[in-house]
């Protein structure tokens, strides 16, 4: 088995390095304060080409994969995890590339890339979260056009997305609950669309998260994702799948980040008479926090391999994703410990990647839903 890097995925990683040592440090406070999506720097990383790394050559994006997406959103999120949310302007259209019809792909897909569209996935619901077949956003067939009402919640990039791609409910009289969603394109502007950001966060400020109404809002029946009603379910669990990921990128990159910031600290910080790196009980804690993060970093990469392989394995993705947002949360506590009353203080870095580190644990399936998804895989669904 060889677990180098190629080549071309050590150019990916320097790259999306260098981008984000370069853009991030000297903006990513006052985005985080002023609450707003980095948009200046977000159209340097499409003219880069740092943004829809998945999604296919044919459909103008650069073709990475999911492995090569995973690197630059390690490499982003180990320099900032606000800012680093930025590559999720591409939120949902894996949708559109694995079940779309292929005038939604070539219609599509090309604008997301080169930044001349921002897409959003709108699934959650004040009360469909992990159940998300509770879905209640109806959409009805009316001649040629489909009529949807409804609302949704914490919305990544809700407000600033020029596409969303919304899970509704197609069949409410089904008595097969799996076969009673269906997902949508809905283009902004579209009367009765509205979208308003969620202010006061405790992490990942910088990261547009909005509330979604649509009041009879009517798209053209081609808009429906696939072009057949009542796939959604298994659209769905590909996408969280595909993100459960994406969000385990963001834990490993956290992680390394804090990690780093911690060993620069400590081996400057004296107590004593001497740095406090030389203590034996901070070396132990630097010796468990860097074997964490190189064991979810080697899972991480292989269910992206795996997928980009085409072996789909939701086990090995939940074991990924419980793991970095497990040790996202551990290591950067860890890290602000390290610093001292200084890593309490807001004009150490440290203190905003201990804020941003718990959402990793949270969206795109909790902690819970993610053993339950090991354990059913393990034990069979009874």
């Amino acid at each position: 088995m060889d677990f180098k890097l190629s080549a071309t995925e050590r150019d990916i990683q320097q790259a999306a390095r260098e981008f984000a040592e370069k853009e991030f440090p000297d903006v990513a406070r006052e985005y985080d304060e002023k609450e707003e999506f980095p948009m200046p720097v977000w159209k340097k990383a499409c003219e880069l080409g740092f943004v829809g790394g998945f999604i296919k050559e044919e459909y103008g994006g650069p073709g990475l994969g999911f492995t090569g997406s995973a690197m630059i959103m390690e490499e982003f999120w180990r320099v900032d995890p606000g800012m680093g949310n930025l590559l999720l302007t591409s939120f949902g259209s894996e949708i559109i590339q694995n079940f779309g019809t292929e005038e939604q792909k070539k219609k599509y897909l090309p604008l997301i890339p080169p930044g001349k569209a921002i897409t959003c996935c709108a699934v959650t619901e004040p009360d469909a979260g992990s159940d998300v077949l509770m879905a209640s956003t109806t959409a009805v067939r009316d001649g040629d056009e489909y009529v949807i009402n409804g609302g949704k919640m914490f919305i990544t990039n809700g407000s600033i997305a020029d596409l969303a791609v919304v899970f509704c409910l197609t069949d409410q009289k089904s008595g097969d609950r799996y076969k009673r969603h269906s997902f949508f394109i809905v283009e902004k502007g579209r009367k009765g669309f509205e979208a308003s950001q969620l202010k006061r966060k405790m992490g990942i400020r910088a990261s547009d998260t909005s509330e979604l109404s649509f009041n009879n809002v009517r798209v053209p029946a081609e808009n429906l994702i696939g072009g057949r009603e009542n796939d959604g379910f298994k659209q769905v669990m590909y996408l969280f799948n595909i993100n459960r990921l994406v969000a385990a990128a963001q834990g490993v990159g956290v992680a390394q980040g804090a990690f780093e910031k911690a060993v620069q600290y400590i081996k400057q910080r004296r107590q004593f008479g001497k740095a406090i790196a030389s203590f034996q009980g901070v070396q132990f804690m630097v010796a468990e926090m860097a074997a964490n993060i190189e064991v979810a970093r080697n899972t991480l990469y292989k269910a992206c391999w795996m997928i980009d392989q085409g072996k789909f394995d939701p086990m090995i993705i939940s074991i990924a994703k419980l793991f970095a947002g497990k040790i996202a949360v551990s290591v950067t506590n860890d890290a602000l410990q390290l610093h001292g009353a200084y890593g309490y203080l807001g004009e150490y870095d440290i203190s905003r990647f201990y804020r941003d580190a718990k959402v990793v644990e949270i969206y795109e399936g909790t902690r819970e839903i993610e053993k339950l998804t090991i354990a059913r895989e393990i034990l069979g669904r009874a």
